[in-house]
């Protein structure tokens, strides 16, 4: 290699670490003139210590009291329908009644034959006295009375069905069925059904057993009805549990008197048991749930002062055992103790170490029991 070759990759090299190095002082040029990053905002809350009710939830469905189609045992004409949709109804109330004519007029004819059986057993028992007739004679004439009462008596029972009644107090569903239609045996009529007071089943997992009971104490809520309870009591406990789900199925009387909730609806049952407990307790949004466990950012005071002289506010993210959780609220085991300032929305843009400006003009929700708000 020749002397000029040296001299020439030198001068290379000095060309390359000269770019780089007015590159380097154009980078570093560049991050000190990058403005640093300001506190976040964000919202938080004192931890409470607030009393607990330990309590078991589910959601159920409401059946009525007493339910049913009401239909025809026969054929037959509709003359008159006695009922409006809807109506409240008593016990043993007319709702629909068939065209009968040729029933009664049967059961007449029967009657009447029954009437001469009768007269004709009188006067062969004088006889009998008089020994003017046999006592078999006798015999027969009671066997044929007999029959001919049998005879009304059926007769009867088929007049009486043509008469719909209402087998039980209710509220009536929404019928089809007019004057003048011809209805055939089993054909639904019309839907009964009674709903004060109504019942409401619903599911509990088995290791909650213990603590159920019949005549225990129980509320229901719906959305249908925001911010209404509806009190009941346990009233039976299935005796077998579900396989399937290891659920036992549990029912519950609840008083309806206004009739406001209606068989089908689904309600959200709670059952108080237990002693009550305290716990600290914190909204849910303060919590962030990760794979490795929860965590919370708790704000702490710096030893850094802002403009005003005031400690320049930080977050540290600590981890926390949470417990039972009921509406927006979440009881805290461990981690977090009463009266630390927990961040509860903004969270995501933090890490420990970040500095923080607290602002509640919008707080999380953190009722115990929330309804749907519409804004």
């Amino acid at each position: 290699m020749t002397k000029r070759m040296l001299i020439m990759i030198g001068c290379v090299v000095l060309l390359i670490a000269g770019l780089a190095f007015g590159k380097y002082l154009q980078i570093k040029q560049l991050i000190a003139s990058a403005p640093k990053p300001g506190a976040q905002t964000v919202t938080a809350m004192k931890a409470e210590v607030l009393e607990w009710q330990p309590q078991i939830s589910s959601v159920g469905t409401l059946t009525s009291y007493r339910g049913v189609d009401i239909s025809s045992e026969i054929t037959g004409l509709v003359r008159e329908v006695k009922f409006k949709s809807g109506q409240n109804v008593n016990r043993g109330d007319v709702l629909i009644q068939l065209n009968a004519d040729a029933d009664v007029a049967q059961l007449l004819a029967l009657e009447a034959a029954a009437e001469l059986s009768a007269t004709v057993l009188k006067r062969d028992q004088a006889q009998l006295a008089a020994e003017a007739v046999s006592q078999a004679q006798v015999d027969a004439d009671i066997a044929d009375l007999r029959s001919k009462r049998a005879q009304v008596a059926q007769q009867a029972a088929n007049v009486e069905k043509k008469t719909i009644r209402a087998p039980f107090a209710g509220r009536l569903g929404i019928t089809t069925v007019n004057p003048g239609q011809y209805v055939n045996t089993g054909d639904k009529l019309v839907s009964l059904q009674t709903i004060d007071p109504i019942y409401v089943d619903f599911f509990v997992p088995q290791k909650q057993i213990a603590s159920l009971k019949v005549g225990q104490n129980l509320r229901v809520s719906s959305d249908a009805f925001p911010g209404v309870d509806f009190p009941g009591q346990i009233s039976s406990i299935n005796p077998k549990i579900d396989t399937a789900s290891r659920n036992v199925q549990v029912q519950a009387t609840l008083s309806n008197k206004n009739q406001q909730l209606l068989p089908g609806m689904f309600g959200n049952v709670a059952i108080d048991v237990g002693d009550k407990n305290k716990f600290v307790t914190l909204p849910q949004t303060a919590i962030t749930y990760n794979p490795y466990g929860s965590t919370v950012f708790i704000v702490k005071n710096s030893d850094k002062k802002d403009d005003k002289g005031s400690p320049v506010q930080v977050v540290e993210q600590t981890f926390v055992t949470t417990g039972a959780t009921r509406g927006d609220q979440v009881a805290i085991l461990k981690g977090v103790e009463a009266g630390q300032m927990v961040v509860t929305s903004g969270q995501l843009k933090l890490k420990n170490g970040t500095s923080v400006v607290i602002d509640n003009t919008i707080q999380p929700k953190n009722q115990v029991n929330p309804t749907p708000q519409e804004h």
